[in-house]
């Protein structure tokens, strides 16, 4: 994308065909990501409204023109009267824009998921160059088994946008990329021109999220980083989240969400995550701690971040350690599991619902714990130390 997917689809498929600096991630780093599994689904079940909703119509539109809507509903009328135990995520009448989603193995998806599963109305905005694959693939039926709700329903995308996050406005669009034959066919896809369409089909949002990053030197060290490198990845991973609040905040509903997703690499070392991606997240994180006083200030707009761990995905694979990182993970951290997708966007759909009507300017860990971890217990030094393992 010049946006779109670490956790999404396009670093590692399109890494030959797309020069460097148009490369993207979502999920906001290389190694987050992680195809959905269903076995955490259950838990947003019993949390959410959910019901049946209308067959996926299968005339997709693309999003280039001016589409009738592809109707997406996570709970139908006759579930808002049926009582519900317990206390209920609700997001039902609210509708969603998430930035960064290009299959169905990243956060975005998950994300997208897990706000449909409470009711809301979803969005998306692809990067241009993934955005054929997206659409014909779910024509096609490819992500059906990927979009089954807990309630055994598919969820459906009212509309998805052609997006490339680095470019506000397409005087900013270098001509190279305007006559790139990847963007021909598509049209209003910069910031600026995305929110004005959804303006225009839809006129405002209630949650905004942002699941996209790029480092074009990712695999470099610090160190061997140039400064075109490093200012692309601050560019792509953190002030496309400016400008993306900045341009869809008008059309945000009061007390209205918008959500990032971050790494711990922003505030420890992690050999192996350079480019300048461990500066762009730490400039994410500061970020979301002065929009979410600026937004709420302005438009009562709720702005956190997400700190997800390692999961696998296409983009974290190609960077060669992931494996590793989900190994140290599991062995380290305070819970012994692998980290799933859903919980990652469980986690936003609680972030994004009333109860977490008084939280803002955060960065929330769904991680297992390992942030709160200050030395590695996996070391030589620690084995004769009688430290608790999961026995399950």
């Amino acid at each position: 994308m010049a946006a779109t997917s670490f956790s999404g689809l396009q670093l590692a498929m399109l890494r030959s065909c797309i020069p460097s600096s148009q490369r993207f991630a979502d999920a906001g780093t290389v190694i987050l990501g992680g195809k959905a599994k269903v076995g955490s689904w259950n838990k947003l079940a019993s949390v959410s409204h959910v019901s049946s909703v209308q067959p996926f119509q299968r005339s997709f539109t693309s999003s280039s023109l001016k589409s009738d809507k592809i109707a997406t509903k996570a709970m139908s009328e006759s579930s808002a009267n049926t009582p519900v135990s317990g206390l209920p995520i609700n997001l039902k009448g609210k509708r969603a824009f998430i930035a960064g989603v290009a299959d169905d193995h990243g956060y975005g998806w998950a994300i997208a998921k897990s706000l449909a599963a409470a009711g809301a109305e979803i969005l998306v905005g692809t990067w241009v160059p993934a955005l054929n694959i997206f659409e014909s693939s779910l024509r096609r039926g490819k992500f059906d088994e990927s979009r089954v709700l807990p309630d055994g329903s598919l969820m459906e995308i009212t509309k998805v946008y052609p997006l490339d996050a680095v470019f506000d406005n397409l005087e900013d669009a270098p001509e190279d990329i305007k006559t790139n034959k990847r963007y021909a066919g598509s049209a209003k896809w910069t910031v600026q021109e995305v929110a004005e369409s959804v303006k225009e089909d839809f006129g405002t949002i209630d949650i905004l999220v942002h699941s996209l990053a790029n480092g074009p030197e990712v695999t470099k060290p610090l160190l061997e980083t140039s400064r075109k490198g490093y200012l692309a990845a601050i560019s792509a991973s953190s002030y496309s989240y400016v400008s993306l609040l900045k341009h869809f905040l008008p059309i945000l509903n009061p007390g209205g969400a918008s959500i990032s997703l971050t790494y711990i690499a922003s505030e420890r070392i992690i050999p192996g995550y350079g480019g300048g991606m461990s500066s762009a997240k730490a400039a994410l994180e500061s970020d979301t701690r002065v929009l979410a006083f600026e937004a709420g200030r302005k438009r009562k707009i709720r702005v956190n971040t997400i700190s997800a761990g390692p999961l696998r995905s296409r983009a974290a694979k190609a960077i060669g350690f992931i494996d590793m990182m989900i190994d140290y993970s599991l062995v380290n951290a305070p819970l012994q599991k692998e980290l799933s997708a859903e919980e990652v966007g469980n986690a936003a759909a609680f972030l994004a619902s009333p109860l977490a009507s008084a939280i803002t300017g955060t960065v929330l860990y769904v991680d297992n714990g390992l942030n709160a971890m200050g030395v590695g217990i996996d070391s030589p030094i620690f084995k004769d130390l009688d430290i608790p393992k999961d026995q399950h």
